[in-house]
């Protein structure tokens, strides 16, 4: 169930949105996300056979990020996984839903379990900041407070901390509107690209329709966000994760930057390096609060180290790289 915040937003609204996800606290429903739920008694050992992360290690307390693979490696779809009574839950780029549903489905065959669409039977939310911790430590009493960590509270819903210290909430639509008119007081309702701004400038990434089947895991640095293990075994795609990683083949790495022009999702980026040949391609961007689009970028590393980055053209925009939260070995 959708519980949009706006529907079109004047630019001051926009840019006040921004300006309070760098500095205040806030709240937004993350409806750029749909929900897959994977229930019945084999849905552990079905899901460790698809998925690059570790299902066996996700409890009713933890959470992972993850990529569904195809069998050449290549990511479909990237995801946070958690895990309820009811299941496991895997939120992921809204608009790839009804493909990946339909895709894992067809490896089910005999097992006991069940793929739905649970996307409308919550609504996922955000709340990041200084204030996030403390408001939230009021509405969940076993609060999440490691990274990872899963809480849940009865008749409210699910509250997930992740990696960088930002709170995602699985809740009950029956009980959304009213979260959110507690949290007013506290943390501001901004719209979701604020939420998706603040994601770019933390290197997650959102593999969407415009950029499935493109990259291995390791092009979108997932394995560094927690999202791959090399030592669970088998799955989907596993042996070219595995090989690119083992024999250090991995020519293109996900970097953060900044445009002085409107990128998206599939856009192609050229260096001199590379001439004609594409040399890498935008993931995901989004407005940013100091102008211009900040965005997640995959380029080869050599053009990245070598050359000048432009947006769909080698005489297109310049891209101007800004270090990521966390280092590329």
């Amino acid at each position: 169930m959708s519980l949009p915040l706006h529907h079109t937003e004047p630019e001051s609204t926009a840019d006040a949105d921004l300006a309070a996800a760098r500095s205040d606290g806030i709240f937004a429903v993350l409806d750029h996300l749909g929900v897959l739920r994977f229930n019945g008694e084999d849905a552990e050992v079905f899901l460790q056979g698809q998925l690059s992360c570790d299902v066996a290690k996700v409890g009713l307390r933890s959470s992972t990020y993850g990529a569904y693979c195809s069998p050449k490696g290549r990511v479909l779809a990237n995801f946070l996984l958690w895990r309820e009574q009811a299941g496991f839950f895997m939120a992921l780029s809204r608009d790839i839903v009804p493909a990946v549903q339909k895709n894992i489905s067809r490896f089910v065959l005999r097992s006991k379990v069940k793929v739905s669409d649970a996307s409308d039977g919550l609504v996922l939310a955000g709340a990041a900041g200084q204030q996030a911790d403390p408001a939230l430590r009021g509405v969940f009493s076993d609060f999440p407070g490691k990274p990872g960590e899963v809480s849940r509270q009865p008749d409210v819903g699910t509250a997930i901390r992740l990696k960088d210290g930002r709170f995602v909430l699985a809740l009950a639509p029956s009980s959304a509107p009213a979260l959110r008119q507690r949290l007013a007081g506290s943390l501001k309702p901004v719209d979701a690209r604020a939420w998706r701004w603040l994601d770019i400038r933390g290197g997650l990434p959102r593999v969407s329709a415009a950029t499935q089947d493109q990259l291995l895991p390791q092009m979108a640095n997932l394995e560094l966000l927690g999202g791959v293990s090399f030592d669970k075994g088998c799955y989907t795609g596993q042996e070219v994760v595995a090989r690119a990683q083992h024999l250090g083949k991995v020519k293109r790495r996900m970097f953060l930057a900044n445009v002085a022009a409107v990128a998206a999702a599939g856009d192609e980026l050229y260096s001199e390096d590379l001439g004609d040949q594409a040399c890498g391609m935008v993931v995901n961007s989004e407005a940013s609060p100091d102008g211009g689009h900040d965005l997640l970028a995959v380029v080869q590393t050599a053009s990245r180290e070598g050359s000048t980055v432009h947006l769909r053209a080698l005489d297109g925009p310049v891209l101007r790289f800004l270090p990521l939260p966390y280092a590329i070995a």
